[in-house]
């Protein structure tokens, strides 16, 4: 992706591997995280949370306007924003997770998500 080269399924697949391991390693120390992450697939999704009793999915949901603005603001990061299409052209928008609005300011996404996880 630095490099400008959308990554494919095996690309990822290490990847999510080893993100599903960390969270079988949280969930069995009983810790409570939150981890960030694309997972564009329901695929991908389903690789990470194969517990779904206590997995709680978020989908911070945002047009492609809003995110290839905010892609242009960041400084060195990895992601260039002409590789956005090709991430918007993958998603498969999740079902039955928790929706919130990207548009929102930080503050108010957090609130609406501890709302809505009733912690």
């Amino acid at each position: 992706m630095s490099q400008g080269i959308p990554l494919d399924d095996a690309d990822r697949m290490p990847w999510l591997w080893q993100m599903q391991g960390a969270i079988s390693n949280w969930l069995a120390a009983k810790k409570n995280v939150v981890l960030a992450c694309s997972a564009l697939k329901a695929t991908y999704r389903d690789l990470l949370c194969d517990d779904r009793d206590r997995t709680i999915l978020v989908y911070l949901k945002g047009d492609f306007e809003l995110i290839s603005q905010r892609l242009r603001q960041r400084q060195n990061h990895y992601m260039k924003a002409g590789l956005l299409s090709s991430q918007f052209a993958q998603l498969e928008e999740p079902q039955n997770v928790i929706v919130i609005d990207a548009a929102q300011p930080p503050e108010a996404i957090v609130e609406q998500i501890i709302e809505r996880l009733k912690l």
